[in-house]
């Protein structure tokens, strides 16, 4: 069919008008012969029914047809003055929109009147549906009721009426249920729990209440401020009563201070079960309105009406459902009244008590007060009336089932009234009429254009899950990065660079601790160098330290309780070779290690020493003590592994005493050949950057004769909250990860092992365990915080902490938080699926994974034959192969052209070079470049296949430039559009064949039965 004439408002040439529609030429086509032009719809159709040409009946099929000459083209798609201007009006109803011919299609794509445009849906539910009446939507079931007769039919249906959801139809055939339907669980269910939440739920009811329900939204917004109003009442008298039984302001050791808000569990607790007592109180209230019946104003006219108009008929069951209703418990209007005012009375007096309590309450008190107020707020919404909806719902539908019982049917179908004026969305609605009511035409899709459109929505669904997706995900990021990076300072680096230098002396030579070579050294290191600066010494003025008791000699550095020096010795035992010497002293180990105690010098229950002799901290270093005595754990050094245990010394007292113990310590030879580790611990705080620092110095003596030293600073953030802004951003993160663990709970449901081959599911999994190990770390690393501020308080600092737990555990999170950012921005590729390079990147490793696997193999097998040769050659005479670990890396590095060849020539003239030459052959170029060839291949195959997901981005750009305007659709675009909406509306004439047989019989039965009666006729007649 052409354009209609009537929407031209200039004039149009007769070339340009269609013969047999009369209308404007749209998709014309040309006969060969004749070159007569007519609309490509009208003559397919005219030609269905006659071979010939409309014009001059000359004979014409569909096939003979052709498109029209490029000058017609032109003169309909645009114009060249003012007098073959073709501007036409919108067909949409509604839009007086006037445009160019050649940008119709475009406008009715984007028009804001189209009955086929993808809007969202006006209930909130956020879906995009389409404009017109054939909207996309889930259909629960439809209750039809017979006026006359009263009889209500069930329709269930339990399903999506949409062209992307369920089985795509936006058409179905529903049958009336039976008895057993109505009772199915599932459907029961469904519709209890829906009309609970609308209904029961105090706080969602108010945007989502029944329209017929009496209980209107003013008195459901009444009830709410009562709950309210009534739980912080109850909150501040529970703590007016509790400062009475128990006056205490102080801190509890697992609370949280954020703001104007207390948190801790007692707060919480309170809240929560004070929000339940309020709730007595609020169903009282409720109850009251739900049961006051409307008032309700009826004209005399209206009456009369009523008198004379008889009511319909009803059966036995009707009777007996209206019987019973009449039966329940109701108040009169007027009592309206009295519920508001009861509701006013109760806000008012707990607003009294709320300002007069207040002003006598403490920062304290008010700020837990306040917690547990918001506490009780949000467990009412999210967690008191969901349980009791979901719990009620699942009880009615297991115990007391009953399908003659349709409470929420009686919600929107009153049973004593059949007009709708206590409908409050009819009332409220555009269409509202009392006298007639306009019929609207409902336009049906053929199955083309419901393919056109779902193609199109599942287009526009794709792009804007990416969309959704894209943005959710870099709020998650930038939480994650900023939960990250907050836990790391930069003042971490300047106090231990401050602190290396500080202790570890290295400018000067006699007391440098990395130049430790020998055991009177490190007894040097600890006179002259570690020990003065234990404590605060005279300023450079000779000015005493005043209020720095505590404080290392830096003056800004306060150590927490005192340092301690912890000795791990192994046994003498019988050597392996006894022909030399009978008893040696192997590498620590956990079964060798020396437990006994002994006396002053290593003495064993020989000589008793009198204890006056002696201070307690000397003969305290002669016994075994235990880790857990010691609150110590295991060391991890640069040569062995160190258990908790050990011979301690303590350095406490002034400092000649501590300078004088460790004299007498040396003479005592408390260092000897059994020694195997000396590990100094002590802990410090700088309160200018609220850092604490774990320090550890290990000395290690191993069996082949040598003194190791080393040492670890390892800066400590305690401070889990350090603002509002970051305690809103952890919570938020925390929702996140819960919710993107229930995506991929549903994503392993579905998929089950499938979904472990997916790379992308390999990443979620790297980032929720990340994130969940992360967020216990931080709760313990809380509590472990509290913990030592209660203590520091209690002992004001003078108590041993040992944070190497703590500094064991700050490693991990250090390294789960790395991981989750590292993880995180990888998945950020995702989101960049569509650029060429990355696709061929990640289609390369996918086809190329194989090969690489079996390569792999390959090459650990020469790499272990060459990790042996160069371990057994020069394990003795290269420091790089003192290890087979150590060797690896330098094979690596040589891997990677990192190497200095003159070790090599300096450990064996010949085998050392002959060796790397092989290696180089070998690993270097021979498979290298059969690593790199495999790559090679695999890229060349890679780029030869097209690359998928390519229309979506083509698609997601053309959809941004429409809509802000930035550039217009070529020629060729909007061809394009017309023909893949021309193909949408075509149907095959195949389809109507059946129709058309229909027509031919009924026209054969017609002539056959009018000849009958012509033939009765004429024998009356008698002719």
């Amino acid at each position: 069919m052409g354009f209609d004439i009537q929407r031209f408002p200039n004039s149009i040439d007769e070339e340009l008008i269609c013969s047999i529609c009369g209308g404007v030429l749209q998709d014309p086509l040309q006969a060969p012969s004749c070159e007569h032009t007519f609309c490509q719809i009208c003559i397919q159709e005219w030609l269905s029914r006659a071979q010939t040409c409309p014009i001059d009946r000359t004979p014409l099929e569909i096939d003979q047809m052709k498109p029209v000459p490029r000058i017609l083209k032109n003169l309909l798609s645009r114009s060249y003055d003012n007098i073959y201007s073709l501007d036409i009006s919108c067909e949409n109803e509604g839009c007086t929109a006037i445009v160019k011919l050649d940008l119709l299609v475009n406008h009715l794509i984007d028009c804001e009147y189209s009955p086929k445009k993808l809007v969202q849906c006006e209930n909130g539910c956020g879906m995009m549906i389409l404009k017109s009446s054939s909207a996309s939507w889930f259909l629960k079931y439809i209750i039809v009721r017979d006026l006359q007769t009263m009889e209500k039919f069930y329709f269930i249906a339990q399903r999506w009426f949409s062209v992307e959801q369920g089985d795509g139809l936006i058409e179905q055939i529903l049958p009336i249920a039976g008895e057993m339907e109505k009772q199915n669980f599932s459907y029961v269910l469904s519709k209890k729990a829906y009309f609970s939440v609308s209904d029961g739920h105090l706080w969602f009811s108010i945007f989502s209440r029944p329209p017929s329900n009496k209980f209107t939204r003013v008195q459901r917004c009444t009830c709410c401020f009562v709950l309210l109003f009534a739980s912080m009442l109850l909150n501040i008298m529970y703590y007016d009563l509790s400062a009475e039984a128990k006056s205490t302001n102080n801190t509890e050791s697992n609370s949280l201070s954020i703001g104007p808000l207390y948190i801790a569990p007692e707060q919480i607790g309170i809240g929560i079960m004070v929000e339940l007592f309020s709730l007595v109180p609020s169903i009282f209230i409720v109850q009251f309105f739900r049961r006051i019946r409307p008032r309700r104003q009826i004209s005399p006219l209206r009456q009369a009406l009523e008198k004379i108009r008889p009511l319909p008929h009803t059966n036995s069951k009707d009777k007996t459902t209206i019987k019973n209703k009449k039966k329940q418990f109701t108040f009169p209007s007027w009592c309206l009244f009295i519920a508001y005012t009861f509701s006013f009375i109760i806000i008012a007096v707990s607003i009294f008590f709320i300002i007069v309590k207040g002003i006598i309450f403490g920062d304290l008190k008010t700020q837990q007060w306040l917690t547990s107020v918001l506490t009780g707020f949000f467990s009412s919404i999210i967690l008191t009336q969901p349980i009791k909806i979901l719990g009620l719902a699942v009880f009615f539908t297991l115990f007391c089932r009953n399908p003659n019982d349709d409470k929420e049917v009686k919600e929107y179908i009153d049973e004593t009234n059949f007009e709708l004026d206590g409908d409050e969305d009819y009332l409220h609605s555009n269409n509202f009429s009392l006298i007639s009511h306009t019929s609207k035409r409902i336009t049906r899709l053929n199955e083309n254009e419901v393919a056109f459109l779902r193609e199109q929505r599942l287009k526009e669904i794709q792009m804007w899950s990416i969309i959704r997706e894209f943005i959710i995900y870099a709020i998650f990021l930038i939480l994650l990065c900023i939960i990250s990076f907050s836990n790391r300072t930069q003042n971490s680096f300047y106090q231990t660079d401050h602190l290396q230098k500080y202790f570890l002396n290295t400018r000067q030579t006699d007391c440098d601790y990395t130049q430790i070579l020998t055991i009177d050294d490190y007894w040097n290191w600890l006179n002259n160098s570690f020990v003065e600066n234990l404590r605060a010494q005279e300023w450079y003025n000779d000015d005493q330290p005043i209020n720095l008791n505590g404080y290392i000699n830096d003056k800004t550095n306060r150590m927490i309780g005192w340092a301690t020096m912890r000795q791990l010795r192994s046994k003498s035992q019988l050597c392996s070779d006894k022909r030399i010497i009978s008893t040696c002293i192997d590498d620590y180990n956990l079964f060798n290690e020396e437990k006994d105690s002994f006396q002053p010098g290593w003495i064993l229950n020989q000589t008793l020493i009198e204890e006056e002799d002696y201070s307690s901290s000397i003969l305290k270093a002669f016994q075994y003590q235990s880790s857990k005595e010691l609150d110590t754990y295991v060391y991890v050094g640069d040569y062995g592994t160190y258990s908790g245990d050990g011979y301690v010394y303590e350095f406490r007292g002034r400092l000649s005493d501590i300078k004088s113990n460790l004299s007498k310590l040396h003479q005592l030879q408390w260092i000897d050949a059994n020694t195997r580790a000396v590990i100094i611990q002590l802990t410090l705080y700088n309160p200018n950057v609220a850092l604490f620092t774990s320090v550890t110095f290990l000395l290690e003596f191993l069996s082949a004769s040598g003194v190791y030293p080393s040492a670890r600073f390892e800066p400590l953030n305690f401070y889990v909250f350090t603002s509002l802004t970051q305690l809103i951003c952890t919570i938020i993160y925390i929702c996140f990860v819960i919710y993107f663990l229930i995506i991929e709970i549903k994503l392993l449901i579905k998929l089950k092992l499938k979904y472990f081959y997916e790379f992308w599911s390999l990443v979620q999994i790297g980032i929720i365990s990340c994130s969940i190990t992360s967020i216990i770390i931080y709760i313990w690393r809380f509590k472990e915080y509290n913990r030592l501020s209660s203590l520091f308080l209690e002992t004001n600092g003078y108590v041993y902490v040992n944070l190497q737990m703590i500094a064991y555990v700050d490693d991990v999170l250090t390294s789960l938080l790395g991981f989750c950012c590292f993880f995180g921005t990888i998945k950020f590729i995702k989101f960049i699926r569509f650029n060429k390079s990355l696709v061929i990147f990640v289609q390369t490793l996918k086809y190329v994974t194989k090969e690489l696997i079996s390569f792999s193999f390959m090459f650990s097998i020469v790499f272990m034959a060459f990790l042996s040769l160069f371990y057994l050659l020069f394990t003795s005479s290269i420091q790089s192969c003192s290890s087979l670990l150590s060797t690896a890396q330098m094979l690596f590095e040589i891997t990677l052209m990192s190497f200095d060849a003159t070790d090599f020539t300096g450990a064996d003239p010949f085998l050392g070079p002959f060796c790397f030459s092989i290696f180089i052959i070998i690993v270097v170029f021979i498979c290298l470049s059969m690593f790199i060839s495999i790559l090679n291949d695999g890229f060349h195959h890679v780029e030869e296949t097209p690359v998928e997901d390519q229309h979506i981005l083509s698609y997601m750009l053309k959809k941004f430039l429409n809509w802000t305007h930035l550039r217009r659709p070529n020629v060729e675009e909007i061809y394009e559009i017309q023909d893949s909406r021309m193909r949408s509306q075509y149907v095959d004439p195949i389809e109507n064949f059946p129709d058309k047989i229909d027509q031919l019989l009924e026209a054969i039965d017609r002539i056959y039965v009018d000849q009958k009666k012509e033939l009765l006729k004429l024998k009356r007649a008698g002719v």
